[in-house]
């Protein structure tokens, strides 16, 4: 008896259809899995073997064969144990495959016959709506997220006998609902605010230009100058993120796991702040199973990387071409994939190696040649990518006692969307004057070779 049963597995930032065919013949006792399955894949056999077996149900007790189509893609992660165990049971009870055609599933199971939460659910359930699928089955755990999709039921179940009883008939369930509008009023919310910072009004209004334009900044000032509390609060005065951004981002943060419980959808700002002992893979993305970085988290976001200089100068260097293009190409034996990372970037140091160069309060314990080191620990290249630099000095006393009410994050946000289009369109029209010069003097270099020819062939007639 053959059986087909549909499922998705994720590639990069999108996902793709994988139809697991079971198939119960005579023989020896045996169960193969093909299809290029990784070892969390193969080692589904014992795992989907005594989940079915705890559930009540039975499989084929002959050869069984598992093939994961497309054969030529490999197969990662534990998410096709609850297919793979549905097959087995409709391959085992002969069941037509009517009951599966319009219907995907993902989730993995425990050994009690349990469906824990799988990672990047969200692009599946793009894909079983792209592919014309009915519903979706995923684990409990996910459905919240998944229902973030119009358009497809998502039906979120406990256990494999839940399941095999919904394809059956026996069990109804109802379908998640999610509804964008209603999420976004009540999650677009940040536990900071801009007006928790006291004082440094220059420095409010450079990081305000810098957002209100897209640039990315470097402040530089001593210990205790307040750069972490300001940065922390940049996203805050971001325009929010439109839906096209929030599917985008939580796409993103779906495939790496950081979803769960409340926290289904990314409906703010991401903020990374990611350790100076972090790896090239770590910030850029990577590994022999290719998995966003850094970059890629805080896609639409803020990347704040706290006392730069201490940053290995060769992790730095790989945020160059993420920074000038936009994304971020992974390419390893497994195969090739792009993530996106159209990120504002937000760096800061002290001006030496004690902190207090320049400080009219405290000396400097540095001599210049150690100044210079610790300077030059950060390249040209990557500093020219980074548009604005911000002296940041220590907040005096009276600022910090002031009672004065400072500027919340609401009321500079409200300004910004127009300032970011204009931004945007100055950009294009930029691009365009600088196309438009390459082809005239492409079309002028055309011209001086033709008179070069004609002047070197004056009888030659075309």
């Amino acid at each position: 008896m053959l059986s087909r049963i549909y499922s998705a597995a994720v590639l990069g930032v999108d996902a793709y259809e994988v139809e697991i065919e079971v198939n119960a013949a005579g023989g020896p006792p045996v169960i193969v899995v093909v299809g290029l399955p990784d070892t969390a894949v193969k080692e589904s056999r014992d795992r989907v073997t005594t989940a079915v077996a705890n559930s009540g149900y039975y499989w084929p007790r002959g050869r069984t064969t598992i093939n994961l189509a497309p054969a030529d893609i490999k197969k990662e992660g534990p998410s096709f144990d609850l297919p793979i165990a549905l097959g087995m049971i409709a391959a085992a009870q002969e069941i037509e495959d009517d009951l599966f055609a319009d219907l995907s599933f993902v989730g993995e199971l425990a050994l009690n016959g349990a469906v824990r939460a799988v990672k990047g659910v969200l692009p599946v359930a793009l894909e079983a709506r792209r592919s014309g699928k009915r519903a979706l089955v995923v684990p409990q755990a996910n459905a919240r997220e998944a229902a973030m999709v119009a358009g497809i039921d998502i039906y979120g179940v406990d256990n494999l006998r839940q399941a095999f009883q919904f394809v059956r008939g026996e069990k109804q369930l109802t379908p998640e609902r999610g509804d964008w509008n209603e999420f976004f009023a009540t999650h677009q919310n940040y536990d900071v605010d801009f007006a928790d910072v006291k004082g440094q009004s220059h420095v409010k209004r450079a990081v305000e230009v810098a957002v209100a334009g897209g640039h990315n900044i470097l402040m530089i000032g001593p210990p205790g100058s307040g750069k972490s509390m300001l940065s922390k609060r940049i996203a805050t005065i971001i325009p929010p993120m439109a839906l096209e951004e929030a599917i985008e981002t939580t796409k993103i943060h779906s495939i790496a796991g950081l979803l769960g419980g409340e926290r289904s959808f990314v409906a703010t700002r991401p903020f990374r702040s990611p350790h100076h002992t972090i790896s090239d893979v770590g910030l850029i993305g990577g590994s022999a199973t290719p998995a966003p970085g850094e970059v890629s988290l805080a896609h639409n976001g803020v990347l704040f990387l706290d006392e730069l200089p201490e940053f290995k100068r060769s992790t730095l260097e790989v945020m160059r071409q993420p920074l000038e293009d936009g994304h971020v190409t992974v390419s390893r034996a497994a195969g090739t994939v792009t993530f996106p990372s159209e990120f504002m970037l937000v760096a800061a140091m002290n001006p030496c190696p004690c902190g207090y160069f320049g400080d009219l309060k405290r000396e400097c314990r540095c001599s210049p040649v150690q100044v210079q080191r610790y300077r030059q620990r950060i390249s040209g290249p990557l500093l020219d990518r980074i548009d604005l630099h911000i002296e940041v000095p220590a907040v005096e006393y009276r600022d910090i006692s002031s009672d004065r009410a400072e500027e919340k994050s609401d009321a500079p946000r409200a300004h910004r969307p127009r300032a970011r289009t204009s931004a945007s369109a100055l950009r294009q029209r930029q691009e365009d004057h600088l196309q438009r010069a390459h082809e005239c003097a492409g079309a002028e270099s055309a011209l001086q070779t033709e008179r070069r020819i004609a002047g070197a062939h004056p009888h030659r007639h075309d």
